[in-house]
């Protein structure tokens, strides 16, 4: 299945920030980059701004199914800032070690959206081990760290997952575990779909507090500020 080939020029409109990203350019921390967006609509294949979308994106955006196709498109944007907050503190360069079940395997989720060089194989996604390999977990010269990369992969993954596989878009089959209805991964994505494009129509109100932050985005801050 191949991205969309779209009028770029006349396509696009802002999209917003989600919480996370709101904090972090509070806390002096590196933001969202707005290029990001654009990787990521460039990315869209057709099927995703069309009603083959699982009925689920209502929850989050309900007038998905009314808009047109620049809106959708910057709602899939938003999606995958939201997802890229819960994976990664929307920290490009995050490399995390983690070890199968059966304790034999040691894998590293990596990137915006926390993904494995498997996926090269799986979805055609443009990461390169050998070159990777002699590198420093967290450099960002890494192919499987570049945001271009990473996202256009999580686009394709998200694609075979709902339209492919037709598997509804919150699973406990998925690929992301922040995706799985109701467990504590996905509170962390919840919170950060209360901003999406004002034509989605969403009207519930934010639970966050101004004062409140993470963990993750707090320790952003603090080596932004750093003296190196």
């Amino acid at each position: 299945m191949g991205t969309g080939t779209l009028s770029y020029a006349q396509a696009t409109q802002p999209v917003p920030p989600t919480p996370l990203d709101i904090k972090k350019v509070e806390l002096g921390g590196t933001p969202w980059n707005p290029q990001w967006d654009q990787i990521i609509e460039k990315a869209l294949p057709p099927e995703m701004l069309s009603s083959q979308v699982p009925r689920g994106v209502r929850r989050f955006c309900p007038r998905f199914f009314e808009m047109g196709t620049t809106d959708k498109r910057t709602f899939w944007a938003y999606f995958f800032q939201a997802l890229a907050g819960a994976e990664a503190g929307l920290n490009a360069n995050t490399s995390i070690r983690r070890t199968q079940p059966e304790g034999a395997i040691v894998l590293r989720s990596e990137g915006l959206l926390q993904l494995e060089y498997a996926d090269h194989k799986r979805y055609g996604c443009d990461f390169n081990w050998q070159l990777d390999r002699a590198l420093k977990a967290n450099d960002p010269a890494k192919t499987i760290l570049q945001p271009k990369n990473n996202l256009e992969c999580g686009v394709k993954i998200l694609v075979h997952q709902t339209i492919v596989q037709h598997k509804p878009l919150l699973t406990r089959s998925g690929y992301w575990s922040t995706l799985y209805p109701d467990g504590l991964s996905f509170r962390v994505f919840a919170k950060q779909m209360i901003n999406p494009p004002s034509a989605c129509g969403l009207s519930a109100k934010s639970g966050i507090k101004e004062s409140d932050t993470t963990k993750s985005v707090q320790d952003d801050s603090n080596r932004a500020r750093t003296p190196k």
